[in-house]
């Protein structure tokens, strides 16, 4: 009888531990479908990039407030991060962070950064250098569209502003979903590609 109790007591007591945190790897919205992809990809205008004159990271104004004291910057981190909890100005103190481009996972806010997955150089170059003001800030802030992801810091400073022919994901298993949020952010703001990145889009897609 005193067996029986004991275990009685340690299943209860395993019962009552709290269950283990399940990062959740989650993903920025409005990602399209791989048919719509390879239709939207079909559809996107090939012309030769422009000039990077005149270019300059301010005439994107980023990074805006969004609601409340939280920036563009803090919303992304508490849309993709797992059970972020902020200070009252909207700073991340702690949560976790799953980087798809990597498979890394960061329990620090400061080494996560938001990559604009088509830059903003990218988007002057092929068609964003005709903008208002007011448009480039949309773009740089676009929390609709799959724009704005978390990821390890260092791997999209290695990005910069490189297109997919240059640069792409450490996970190969991630090239399909970056294809195709690449793809539809050219295919949202009329954005134009290179042939070259129309390629490296292609080969991407065969992946899916």
């Amino acid at each position: 009888m005193k067996y029986v109790a004991v275990t009685l007591a340690l299943s209860a007591a395993v019962a009552a531990l709290p269950a283990p945190v399940q990062l959740v790897k989650r993903t920025p919205p409005n990602i399209p479908s791989t048919s719509s992809a390879n239709s939207m990809l079909s559809g996107l205008t090939v012309a030769a990039q422009g000039s990077q004159d005149g270019y300059s990271r301010d005439l994107f104004p980023h990074w805006i407030t969004q609601s409340g004291t939280c920036d563009t910057r803090e919303t992304v981190l508490k849309r993709d991060g797992t059970n972020v909890v902020t200070s009252s100005s909207c700073a991340a103190t702690s949560g976790s962070w799953f980087s798809p481009y990597d498979g890394a996972t960061w329990s620090a806010a400061s080494d996560v950064d938001i990559d604009h997955v088509v830059p903003l150089s990218n988007a002057w170059k092929s068609g964003a250098a005709s903008w208002t003001t007011s448009q480039r800030q949309a773009f740089a802030n676009d929390l609709s569209n799959p724009q704005l992801i978390a990821v390890t810091d260092n791997v999209n400073q290695s990005k910069g502003d490189k297109g997919p022919e240059d640069w792409k994901p450490p996970l190969s298993s991630y090239y399909c979903t970056y294809a195709k949020m690449w793809i539809k952010v050219k295919d949202t703001y009329s954005l134009t590609v290179t042939s070259a990145e129309k390629s490296a889009l292609t080969s991407m897609m065969g992946t899916c």
